[in-house]
């Protein structure tokens, strides 16, 4: 498991991003708006990235393959795998190597995130 921190937002100094050690210039959701509010023609893809938006405010991989079809049109069949892939993972709860993630949508109350270890601990018993 990678060791994650917090980092401030490379642009506007305010917003800290959760970083690991290979991530070099973070940028936070509200930085990157913008560059992300594009209009998509492309049906297929219009459905792809159609997907909530605490995904991308919780995952800058999401960002910068939506962002890369913004900026280029289009998108190799590798960036569209982890893409789905992600974003099936993240919709499980899930991190990329497999440990549990707990997703709180509203906030980082600390009963639902003892409620929510607890009743996680309890499914990987059974």
């Amino acid at each position: 498991m990678a060791v994650k921190y917090k980092q401030k937002c490379a642009k506007c100094r305010k917003n800290y991003v959760i970083a690991t050690w290979r991530q070099r210039y973070l940028l936070c959701y509200d930085c990157q708006k913008n560059e992300l509010s594009g209009e998509i023609k492309d049906k297929k893809m219009k459905k792809l990235f159609d997907i909530s938006e605490d995904f991308y405010k919780n995952n800058a991989f999401l960002r910068s393959i939506k962002i890369n079809y913004l900026h280029y049109g289009n998108l190799t069949d590798k960036q569209l795998e982890a893409f789905k892939k992600a974003v099936v993972t993240m919709k499980k709860g899930e991190g990329p190597s497999g440990e549990q993630h707990i997703y709180y949508p509203h906030g980082d109350a600390e009963e639902e995130k003892s409620e929510a270890l607890e009743s996680s601990k309890s499914k990987t018993k059974k």
